[in-house]
C-alpha cells in the first residue's frame, strides 16, 4: 500500500500549499512576485546546506544546461503566480495547471516522436474534458458575477482571457522544460535533488527587477494583523504565516479541490472529476496498488 500513501501525502500536501496560497491571493492579489521569490529562497539554502554540500560538491550536470533549464523554470513559475492577477480563481488555476499530462503528451509526439497506448490517449482526453468543462463554467461565472455593467462586464472577461492565456503558455513552457529534463537525465544520469536546488538558486538575482514589488508587498504583510501560531505560542503577521506554511508545502504542488469561497458548481465537480480520473489512469496508479511482496516469493519457489 505504498503507492497509495504516497499518493495520498502528494494530495495533502497539493491541497495545503494551495489553501495558504489562496488566502494570500485573497487579501492582497498582487502577492504573486513575493510568494515566488520566497520559495525559491527556501528550497535554494535547503538545497544548498544539504544537497550542494555548502557548495563543495560540484554539480553532476554542466551548469550551462542548467541555465537553459532555469530559464525555463523561472519563467513558468512566475507566470502561473502572475495568473492569480489576472482574474483566474484558485479552483480553475489548479485544475488548469493538471492539464500538463496534455501537453507532455502533445510536445512528447512532436519533439521525441513518442507513440502511446490507446488507453493513454482515453485518459488524456478525459482529462481534456474536465479542464475544459471547468474552464467554461469559470467563463460564464466571470461575465455574471464580476461586474456591474456589460462594460466592466467585457474587460473582466478580456483579462480572464489574458489569465488562460499565461497559463496555456507556463503549461506548455512547462512540459517543454520537462523533455529537455528528461534528456539530461538519459545523458548524465538522474540527479533530481540537484535539478531542484539550481533551479531555484541561480535564478534568485533576477528578482532584483522585480525587488520593488516584492519590498512593497512585504510592507504590507507587515502591517497585517498578528497571530499566535498555536503549540509553540510565537506571534507574527498572519500574512506571513500564511507565505511559511505555502513555503513549506511548496514541494508538493498541484492537483484538485475546490477552495475556501470560490464558487464551484456540479459542473465544476464533474470536471474535476473527469480530470482526476484521467490523471489516475495515465499514471496506471493501480498496478503498483496490486503488487504484493508475494510475488517475488513465487518466482523464488520456482527458481
Amino acid at each position: 500500500m505504498r503507492p497509495a500513501l504516497a499518493v495520498g501525502l502528494v494530495f495533502a500536501g497539493c491541497c495545503s500549499n494551495v489553501i495558504f496560497l489562496e488566502l494570500l491571493a485573497r487579501k492582497h492579489p498582487g502577492c504573486g512576485n513575493i510568494v515566488t521569490f520566497a520559495q525559491f529562497l527556501f528550497i535554494a539554502v535547503e538545497g544548498f546546506l544539504f544537497e550542494a554540500d555548502l557548495g563543495r560538491k560540484p554539480p553532476a550536470i554542466p551548469i550551462r544546461y542548467y541555465a537553459i533549464m532555469v530559464t525555463m523554470f523561472f519563467t513558468v513559475s512566475v507566470v502561473n503566480n502572475y495568473a492569480l492577477n489576472l482574474n483566474i480563481a484558485m479552483p480553475l488555476h489548479m485544475i488548469f495547471r493538471s492539464g500538463s499530462l496534455i501537453a507532455n503528451m502533445i510536445l512528447g509526439i512532436i519533439i521525441l516522436k513518442k507513440r502511446y497506448s490507446i488507453f493513454k490517449y482515453t485518459s488524456i482526453a478525459l482529462v481534456s474534458v474536465g479542464i475544459f468543462i471547468c474552464t467554461f463554467m469559470s467563463a460564464k461565472q466571470v461575465t455574471s458575477q464580476s461586474s456591474l455593467s456589460e462594460n466592466d462586464g467585457f474587460q473582466a472577461f478580456v483579462w480572464w482571457l489574458l489569465g488562460i492565456g499565461a497559463l496555456t503558455f507556463a503549461l506548455l513552457m512547462s512540459a517543454r522544460m520537462g523533455i529537455f529534463q528528461e534528456t539530461l537525465y538519459k545523458r548524465f544520469g538522474k540527479h533530481s535533488k540537484e535539478a531542484l536546488f539550481y533551479n531555484h538558486a541561480l535564478p534568485l538575482p533576477g528578482f532584483v527587477f522585480l525587488a520593488s514589488d516584492i519590498y512593497d508587498h512585504a510592507v504590507l504583510f507587515n502591517k497585517s494583523e498578528l497571530y499566535e501560531i498555536p503549540v509553540i505560542g510565537v506571534t507574527l503577521p498572519i500574512m506571513w504565516f500564511y507565505l511559511l506554511m505555502n513555503i513549506i508545502t511548496h514541494l508538493q504542488k498541484t492537483t484538485l479541490t475546490p477552495l475556501l469561497q470560490n464558487p464551484f458548481t456540479l459542473w465544476h465537480w464533474l470536471g474535476t472529476l473527469f480530470v482526476f480520473i484521467g490523471t489516475l489512469m495515465y499514471t496506471e496508479v493501480w498496478n503498483n496498488l496490486g503488487t504484493t511482496k508475494s510475488e517475488p516469493q513465487k518466482d523464488s519457489k520456482k527458481n
